[in-house]
C-alpha cells in the first residue's frame, strides 16, 4: 500500500508540553504546573447565559463570522480598550478560540515560499500553522538578556525580500514578557520601512501587571497592516467554551472567514451567547483575577529569590521563566528528573523553541496553596541537586 500520510504533516513535530502532561496523568500525587489554563470558574452569570441560551433553544448555526450582537461587542471593546474603530460586519469574525484565528490568517494572508518572522520563545502554534500554510518560518530568537522583548534590529536581521508576516506574541506565553509602547514604535517603524504585515497575539491582553496592555494596531499607521487575535479563554477562564475572533482590514478578513466557512462552519452557538456577557458585564471578574494572578506571581518570584532561582519578572499572562542552566542539564533533562523524583511537572523551555533551552516554564494559574506544595517540592529537588 501506498504511505496513506501527508510528508509535510509527519514532519511536525508533536507539541512538547502533552508528553508531560500524559506522564501526570498516570501518576499519583503529581503535582502540575505545566497547564496554561485558569483555575477559576468560568463566572456565574456568563454561564447563566450560556445555559439560558439552551433552554430558549439556541442551538442552531450562527452566520459564518459569528452574531452580530457579539461582533459589536467585540468592536466595543477595541474601542473602550484600544481605542480602535472596527467595522463589525466587516472587520471582525468570531472563530473556535485563538488557535483557530492564527492558522486562518496565515493561511489566508501567505502564498509558497513568503516567510513568516516569528519570535521564539513562544506558542506552540505559530511555527507549524506557518509550515501547514506553505510559507518558510524565520525564528527571531529572543535573548534573556533584552526580557525577552523583541527588537528592531533583530526584524531587520531576518528580513528577505521574501518577508511577509510577523508574528507579534504579546503579552508573551511562555515567558510573561511584555512589549511597552515605546517598545512597539521601535517595532512599528521597522514594519512600515519593510512593508510588512503583523499577526498580533493578544490573548493575554487583559492579564498584565505594570499599565495597560497597548496593541500594536493602535499605533499610527498600522490598524491596516495587522491582525488582531482575542480571545475568551483565558481572561474570563472560558477554556473549553472556544470562542475567539479577529479583527483586522475587510480584505483580510473576507477570506479568513472563506476558510472559516469551509472548514468550521461557525463558532458554537451558546459559546457567542456567553461571550456577549463576558464582554458587556465582565470587566469586575476580568479585575478580580488579574489581581489574584498578580498575587500569585509576587508570590512565586520571592520564593524563587528565596531559593535562588533565577527568573526576570514577568509582567504579563501567568508564567514565569526561570533559568535552570547553571544546575548542568538541559531544559527537559531537568523538567524530566525534576517530575520523576519530585512529582512535580513543568515544560522544559524548549517546547516553545531551541531559544528556550536553559529554562522552564512554570504556570501560575494555581491556587495559592498548590503553589506552596509545589514549590516546596521544587526547592527540595535544587538542593539535592
Amino acid at each position: 500500500m501506498r504511505n496513506p500520510l501527508s510528508e509535510k504533516v509527519t514532519a511536525i513535530r508533536p507539541s512538547g508540553i502533552r508528553k508531560f502532561f500524559d506522564i501526570v496523568q498516570e501518576m499519583d500525587d503529581a503535582i502540575s504546573l505545566g497547564v496554561g489554563e485558569p483555575d477559576f470558574d468560568t463566572p456565574w452569570h456568563i454561564r447563566d447565559e450560556g445555559i439560558y441560551s439552551l433552554e430558549k433553544g439556541r442551538t442552531y448555526y450562527t452566520s459564518n463570522a459569528g452574531l452580530r450582537e457579539l461582533r459589536e461587542e467585540i468592536c466595543r471593546y477595541m474601542k473602550r480598550t484600544q481605542n480602535l474603530d472596527y467595522r463589525p460586519m466587516q472587520e471582525c469574525f468570531v472563530t473556535v478560540g485563538g488557535s483557530e484565528a492564527i492558522d486562518l490568517a496565515l493561511r489566508a494572508m501567505v502564498n509558497p515560499g513568503d516567510e513568516v518572522l516569528i519570535p521564539q520563545p513562544s506558542y506552540v502554534s505559530y511555527e507549524p500553522c506557518a509550515v501547514l500554510a506553505d510559507a518558510k518560518p524565520v525564528i527571531i530568537e529572543l535573548q534573556g538578556k533584552d526580557d525577552f522583548r523583541l527588537q528592531p534590529e533583530q526584524i531587520l536581521e531576518k528580513c528577505t525580500d521574501k518577508t511577509k508576516i510577523l508574528v507579534m506574541p504579546y503579552p508573551n506565553n511562555p515567558t510573561g514578557a511584555v512589549m511597552s509602547r515605546e517598545d512597539l514604535e521601535k517595532i512599528a517603524e521597522v514594519v512600515r520601512q519593510k512593508d510588512l504585515y503583523i499577526i498580533s497575539d493578544e490573548i493575554y491582553g487583559e492579564l498584565t501587571y505594570r499599565g495597560k496592555h497597548v496593541s500594536i494596531a493602535s499605533l499610527p499607521g498600522m490598524k491596516e497592516r495587522t491582525i488582531v487575535i482575542g480571545g475568551f479563554s483565558k481572561a474570563y477562564a472560558m477554556t473549553g467554551w472556544r470562542l475567539g475572533y479577529a479583527v483586522g482590514p475587510e480584505l483580510i478578513m473576507q477570506q479568513m472567514i472563506k476558510i472559516h466557512q469551509f472548514a468550521i462552519m461557525c463558532a458554537p452557538t451558546t459559546s457567542q451567547y456567553a461571550g456577549i456577557e463576558a464582554l458587556r458585564n465582565g470587566d469586575e471578574d476580568v479585575a478580580q483575577m488579574r489581581e489574584e494572578y498578580d498575587r500569585r506571581r509576587r508570590y512565586l518570584l520571592h520564593a524563587f529569590s528565596e531559593m535562588g532561582l533565577e527568573c526576570f519578572e514577568p509582567f504579563g499572562a501567568f508564567y514565569a521563566f526561570p533559568s535552570v542552566a547553571r544546575f548542568g542539564m538541559t531544559s527537559e533533562e531537568f523538567a524530566t528528573r525534576l517530575l520523576t523524583e519530585e512529582k512535580l511537572a513543568v515544560v522544559p523551555g524548549t517546547a516553545f523553541g531551541d531559544s528556550g533551552e536553559g529554562y522552564i516554564r512554570i504556570s501560575y494559574a494555581y491556587s495559592l496553596d498548590d503553589l506552596k506544595r509545589a514549590l516546596e517540592r521544587l526547592e527540595r529537588f535544587l538542593k539535592k541537586i
